[in-house]
């Protein structure tokens, strides 16, 4: 597949109660991470996901990351067949470069650019 799901996203209002739904509802491993932040771990290998606070305070959202080679090109394709960028290519962590647009119908989704996994 030519830009997989690679991470996903919970975000909230209280992370540490929805770290405990997700945990309890699926089994998943969950661990603390930097500010106010866990993720979620399969058995045996990397973090996959994770749950945070909205900085904003807001209701929260959930948003799934497929990877890409070029955050930009990805953009400006999917603002070609109808979507808007929401966040031009940042790299919020050493390594991993992200960009967010939302779809025709507004559905925010994220691209990641391949780098280090998210910790």
């Amino acid at each position: 597949m030519p830009h997989p799901v690679v991470w996903y996203e919970v975000i909230g209002k209280d992370s540490e109660a929805l770290s405990k739904f997700y945990g309890d509802l699926f089994g998943w491993k969950i661990e603390p991470g930097p500010q106010n932040y866990f993720m979620v771990t399969p058995e045996g290998e990397r973090p996959s996901g994770g749950i945070g606070v909205d900085p904003s305070g807001g209701d929260g959202h959930v948003t799934f990351y497929a990877e890409t080679d070029d955050l930009q090109a990805s953009l400006d394709k999917a603002e070609s067949l109808g979507g808007k960028t929401v966040m031009p290519p940042t790299e919020p962590m050493e390594g991993t470069s992200i960009a967010l647009f939302a779809d025709p119908e507004g559905h925010v989704v994220g691209l990641v650019k391949p780098g280090q996994p998210p910790e």
